[in-house]
């Protein structure tokens, strides 16, 4: 028998899609297999949603930022990031929760049922640092100084790493271009083999790639303590039942740490609370 949903569960949902949708509302692109590229693309969005996407109307703030390094416009490189820190500041990994298409796609194959899901898997804590790994080595260090003759480095994490590229870019143009499909060689069969591994993944563990690659997330994280949108808890009702915990599918204990770099704000934890303990802690409230 299928989970009911709860009215926040719903409410996620509805945001998700809609986000998703409003990201890749480039209708014409799926139609002709051609890629938008009027001026919204100089406009990050906040989640990861690939620029090669047919419907993609902004870019990647990942992407973006590589694509700035690279081509050592470094001016604009920190107007990208001035961009990431402010979506950082203002909401947190709530962008991961409620804006990012990828983390729907991973919410939506975690809910096909299977015999067992796995809520931590060996070595989790140590894993889940792995994403900044990603980060410092494949967004910024590679990009900004492996370069080729003409003094020009490459987006390393996009080129070699990145699903979400594979999914909404790489697969649908390879799909819809002739040409494309008799390019095809090693890297794309690569990046095909390390989507599906991930997509499988996403049915047992819950989002395993946020938790563990993604660098966009790793960012976001860093900003769960101070961004507009967290958590806190009241100690005074707080009973340390591990209701929260048992309800959050990332195995956060957020009694301990409301704030955690781990969490997406999806609200699983403060709907469970028997005592209401959890509130969101507007800058306002300090």
């Amino acid at each position: 028998m299928a989970e009911k949903m709860s009215k926040n569960a719903k409410i996620r949902l509805l945001l998700q899609a809609a986000f998703t949708a409003l990201s890749n509302g480039y209708a014409k692109g799926f139609v002709h297999g051609k890629i938008y590229q009027g001026d919204l693309k100089y406009v990050c969005v906040p989640g990861l949603n690939c620029y090669s996407c047919p419907g993609a109307l902004g870019s990647c703030p990942i992407g973006a930022l590589q694509s700035t390094l690279t081509s050592r416009e470094y001016n604009f490189s920190l107007y990208v990031f001035g961009l990431i820190s402010l979506f950082g500041v203002v909401f947190g990994r709530f962008v991961c929760g409620f804006l990012c298409p990828f983390g729907l796609i991973q919410d939506l194959l975690f809910k096909i049922p299977f015999v067992k899901k796995v809520r931590e898997v060996k070595g989790e804590k140590i894993l889940r640092w792995f994403r900044f790994l990603i980060l410092a080595v494949f967004v910024i260090i590679l990009p900004m100084f492996v370069i080729d003759i003409t003094g020009l480095g490459k987006p390393w994490f996009c080129k070699y790493i990145c699903p979400v590229g594979t999914l909404e870019g790489g697969i649908p143009l390879v799909l819809m271009n002739e040409n494309l499909r008799s390019a095809i060689g090693f890297l794309f069969e690569w990046k095909v083999a390390l989507l599906t591994i991930i997509l499988l993944l996403s049915i047992i563990v819950y989002r395993p790639f946020c938790r563990y690659i993604c660098p966009l997330g790793a960012i976001y994280g860093v900003f769960n303590k101070i961004s507009f949108v967290r958590y806190s808890v009241n100690e005074s009702k707080c009973t340390k039942c591990g209701i929260c915990q048992k309800n959050c599918k990332l195995n956060i204990k957020l009694y301990e740490n409301p704030n955690s770099m781990d969490c997406i704000r999806c609200g699983e934890c403060k709907e469970a609370c028997p005592v209401k303990a959890i509130n969101i802690k507007s800058f306002k409230s300090g």
